[in-house]
């Protein structure tokens, strides 16, 4: 059996990814993608840059933790970047990387989804709940 570099070997995983699978990495990343806050944050940052608060104050109901703790998470998994200018006060801006860009489109598709077929499915809710 011949031996494998890294590369070839990272290769042949990539290849193996497989989602139904337990072990597959691929889960975590799924589970942060269904997070609302990151498709929020993907739609707000698709406009453009923004401050930290400017993306506070354009997601209603985010708390100052959640919103925190999603553009860590975006900036770890390198769909975010964090610009830092030291000015008094620090000025942060965020913005998304061609991989953010890549995921957005998505993301938006699914927003846009789910804003044209709430009133579907708050009638299906509704009948489902009468039933039980």
């Amino acid at each position: 059996m011949p031996t494998m570099t890294a590369a070839q070997r990272r290769d042949q995983a990539k290849r193996e990814y497989d989602a139904f699978l337990a072990a597959c990495p691929s889960r975590r990343l799924l589970d942060r993608l269904s997070d609302k806050w990151v498709t929020l944050v993907l739609a707000a940052l698709a406009r453009g840059d923004r401050r930290y608060s400017e993306l506070a104050r354009e997601i209603a109901g985010v708390s100052q933790k959640m919103l925190t703790q999603t553009l860590r998470n975006m900036e770890r998994d390198g769909m975010v970047t964090r610009t830092v200018t030291p000015t008094v006060p620090v000025t942060v801006d965020y913005a998304l990387t061609d991989l953010g860009r890549s995921l957005q489109g998505v993301m938006q598709h699914v927003k846009d989804w789910a804003e044209a077929h709430i009133d579907d499915i708050e009638v299906a809710r509704e009948e489902y709940d009468s039933r039980q």
